[in-house]
């Protein structure tokens, strides 16, 4: 990647605990090139792990009032910037959006950032255990590219099954890959930026709604009566959707609830 273009930004979700930080390693050390300079924007909330040590770059990233303090890491081509595992993840998500754009405004000293990929790392032990937590999974993975299934020891593989056949009638379109021992078989498939994605909140052409004079959606080509009228309006995930009171219509579960008390 030249020096002048923008850095290539991987949006890693997952609970705390979940084995983010042993597979984020295996896929720096697997997926990039010679010429890949890694750096790790780690939330501050987040443990301290032995597992540090191994990411490149690591420097740490907060939040204040809804918006995400922390600036791209200079000389990096690849930036991954890890999710606190006990915040809720669409909050994250809808600060991370902005953040990631104001990387690059006219006048700034960052080249801003492009995003290649969102990868959700999905303890599977944690989830086969708290049935409850598949909603929350659920919302990591309508905004995933790729998904990591993680920590399968003593996981029934029927229940693996159910899982993934959950999505898979659902016709998500991101991939899922079996982690083993922390390792990923494929780490370049993993890191290559195209966006599989349900969500069409990173898309850069805004999609559009229109309904017809009953609210009724349609298509754009769809012909109407002449007395009617078509109304436009741009397409809001169903996750940052939120009613009158200002509250989210789309509720995921508080993780926390079912987490130990610490854990990276």
């Amino acid at each position: 990647m030249p020096s002048s273009a923008k850095p290539l930004v991987y949006l890693i979700l997952g609970a705390a605990g979940s084995g983010r930080r042993e597979a984020l390693a295996d896929l720096i050390g697997g997926g990039l090139s010679n010429e890949g300079r890694a750096a790790v924007l780690l939330a501050e909330g987040e443990a301290p792990d032995g597992l540090d040590e191994q990411l490149p770059q690591l420097t740490r990233w907060t939040w204040s009032d809804g918006f995400i303090l922390a600036q791209l890491p200079p000389g990096a081509t690849h930036v991954f910037f890890v999710t606190h595992g006990r915040v809720n993840p669409v909050d994250q998500i809808e600060a991370f959006k902005p953040w990631l754009e104001a990387q690059g405004t006219p006048g700034s000293l960052q080249t801003g950032g492009e995003l290649a990929r969102v990868i959700c790392v999905v303890n599977c032990q944690l989830a086969e255990k708290n049935p409850p937590l598949l909603a929350w999974f659920e919302a990591c993975v309508h905004f995933a590219d790729m998904v990591l299934l993680t920590h399968r020891e003593g996981v029934a593989n029927k229940w693996l099954s159910e899982f993934l056949a959950h999505f898979q009638k659902q016709f998500y379109p991101c991939l899922f890959e079996l982690v083993k021992a922390g390792r990923v078989k494929n780490p370049a498939l993993v890191l290559d930026p195209q966006a599989r994605r349900m969500s069409h909140l990173f898309d850069e052409e805004q999609e559009w709604i229109f309904r017809d004079g009953n609210g009724e959606e349609i298509d754009e080509q769809e012909e109407t009566d002449d007395e009617d009228e078509v109304e436009a309006s741009p397409e809001e995930d169903p996750y940052l959707t939120r009613d009158a009171a200002g509250r989210r219509v789309k509720l995921v579960p508080d993780v926390t609830k079912f987490l130990p008390t610490a854990g990276a």
